[in-house]
């Protein structure tokens, strides 16, 4: 892991460290792979791109968590459900969250790697492997970019606020009015980015770098490391109409600093 965790390694679990170096070990593989010439193909919806360095991360993850931490059960992007069905231990994985800039070099990609037990998410880590960028999290310890502390934005007003979106594989359809909330916004002269990976617009919503991020339509791999990284880093994460994030439901998620989100969930709430 070399310095990448600086001071923060000693406290962390050993859980959360294996999880730690099958991330680094998965953005190795990315940085490899990265501006080469490889196999792309095409999932259900436009522009829904899966290449090999997808397929080839997702083993390499599955395959170290397997050695490590033999009783788990896994919910990856691309293989979908496998190892213990009655595990302590869930890991929830994408092993390149950002496929299409990957596909386009556009150097904006990330490996995101969850630990859930007992229905909580307990660990996650999220890598950026060109930026050398890891962010990790451990429930009630708090959250971490290359073993400094992390603390979301204390911007307080909504149009002080720098904003992320997302938007789904299904935007000719305008699903939760989406196009809709993001022109609205706009109006308003807020700035938004669109990244192009929900792991990273979380990571940065945690880091302090966006105030907040909303989507449609997440699974649970782009957003359980994510999510548990801004509510360790001080913010808030709730579905648009402020009730609880489910990250299995499938349902819009809007992060926060806390200080903006009762603002920002009126604005999604409504048309």
């Amino acid at each position: 892991m070399g310095c990448i965790l600086a001071e923060k390694k000693e406290s962390l679990s050993h859980l959360t460290l294996i999880a730690i170096e099958a991330a680094l070990q998965a953005g190795e593989l990315l940085r490899e792979g990265f501006g080469t010439h490889f196999a792309i193909s095409s999932k259900e919806g436009r522009h829904n791109l899966v290449t090999e360095y997808d397929h080839r991360c997702e083993k390499t993850i599955i395959d170290f968590l397997k050695i490590h931490i033999p009783s788990s059960t896994f919910i990856a992007e691309e293989s979908g459900q496998s190892g213990e069905p009655h595990a302590d231990i869930l890991w929830i994985i994408d092993p390149l969250d950002g496929t299409v800039n990957f596909a386009h070099q556009i150097p904006v990609f990330s490996v995101s790697i969850a630990a859930q037990s007992q229905g909580k998410v307990i660990s996650g880590v999220v890598y950026q492997p060109i930026t050398h960028e890891l962010f990790v999290a451990e429930i009630g310890k708090g959250a971490f970019l290359n073993g400094k502390p992390l603390c979301v934005s204390e911007v307080h007003s909504l149009n002080q606020a720098i904003l992320a979106t997302g938007f789904p594989y299904d935007i000719a359809t305008n699903p939760f009015h989406c196009i809709d909330h993001f022109v609205e916004i706009l109006k308003q002269g807020i700035p938004i980015r669109r990244l192009g990976s929900a792991a990273i617009d979380l990571a940065y919503t945690a880091a302090g770098r966006f105030v907040g991020f909303f989507e449609v339509n997440l699974s649970p791999w782009d957003m359980a490391a994510g999510k548990l990284l801004v509510e360790e880093a001080g913010g808030k994460v709730t579905q648009w109409d402020g009730s609880p994030c489910d990250i299995h439901a499938h349902k819009p998620i809007l992060a926060t600093n806390g200080r903006i989100h009762e603002a920002l969930s009126s604005h999604l709430k409504g048309v």
